[in-house]
């Protein structure tokens, strides 16, 4: 198979555990855009805490961030795309959230905003590279909001998932990762404006290699010409790729770049 374009998730994907790109996953990334293929970080992250991955890898060009819901230029800052959530039906998940105190942001897409900031989440935000601004709690929801998520242990992010079951759904929400979940606009997906980029470009899928590791990662895997799966992705995300590689501790991304576009 030939690539043309690369969309690779971030936090799971292309970072190990500490937060890191390794060595190896820098160059068979870097050697990949040498070749003229199109890097697409495809993350949940927003835009600004996703520059600096992109910074590390010495890259530049366009970020899809928040899930799908916005697709910028890393260098000039332009919104190409975002799906903007109403301030209406975002505010019946922050009431929700508030009675049960549970941590939220709201994302436009370059600007996160926290009603407060306790210990926690504040050592979450640095691991993430993202800078909140602190608002009041009585403030008007921002302006272009494309997605509020949510940071809490796993059982209590279980226990939310449980009760929205019963919801009737105007916003879509996906859990991002084992603490996050995200609400976002229900056309808001990683494959969608992974999809739409390619067409952009003039790319078929078949040219598009995509790597995720959790179920917001499950559109892109699905779409791209050839989907790839990190062994630390949930069983359900590995059934739909068409290979499964090597965890992001064991730099899965640098072996399937090696083997498919390096080789």
């Amino acid at each position: 198979m030939k690539f043309r374009m690369i969309a690779l998730d971030v936090d799971g994907t292309l970072l190990n555990d500490h937060h890191e790109i390794t060595p190896r996953v820098r160059e068979a990334v870097r050697a990949a855009a040498n070749l003229g293929i199109e890097i697409v970080l495809c993350t949940g992250r927003g835009s600004t805490s996703a520059l600096p991955v992109l910074r590390e890898l010495g890259l530049k060009g366009t970020m899809i961030t928040h899930n799908g819901a916005s697709v910028v230029d890393s260098e000039s800052r332009e919104i190409l795309h975002d799906t903007v959530i109403s301030s209406e039906k975002a505010s019946r998940y922050t009431s929700f959230f508030r009675d049960r105190e549970i941590h939220f942001d709201m994302n436009t897409a370059f600007d996160l905003y926290v009603d407060e900031l306790k210990e926690a989440a504040a050592e979450m935000y640095r691991n993430l590279k993202a800078r909140p601004i602190i608002r009041e709690a009585d403030e008007a929801f921002p302006d272009r909001m494309v997605k509020l998520s949510i940071y809490a242990p796993k059982d209590v992010l279980d226990q939310v998932e449980s009760e929205w079951e019963s919801w009737q759904h105007e916003l879509q929400w996906i859990r991002s990762g084992d603490y996050f979940i995200d609400i976002q606009h229900l056309q808001a997906s990683k494959g969608k404006a992974l999809e739409q980029l390619a067409a952009m470009r003039g790319i078929p899928r078949e040219q598009v290699l995509a790597m995720g590791n959790y179920y917001n990662d499950t559109g892109m895997i699905e779409y791209a010409g050839w989907g790839v799966a990190m062994d630390n992705s949930p069983s359900e995300v590995k059934e739909i790729a068409d290979e499964v590689t090597a965890s992001n501790n064991e730099d899965g991304v640098a072996l399937v770049i090696e083997r498919l576009v390096l080789a």
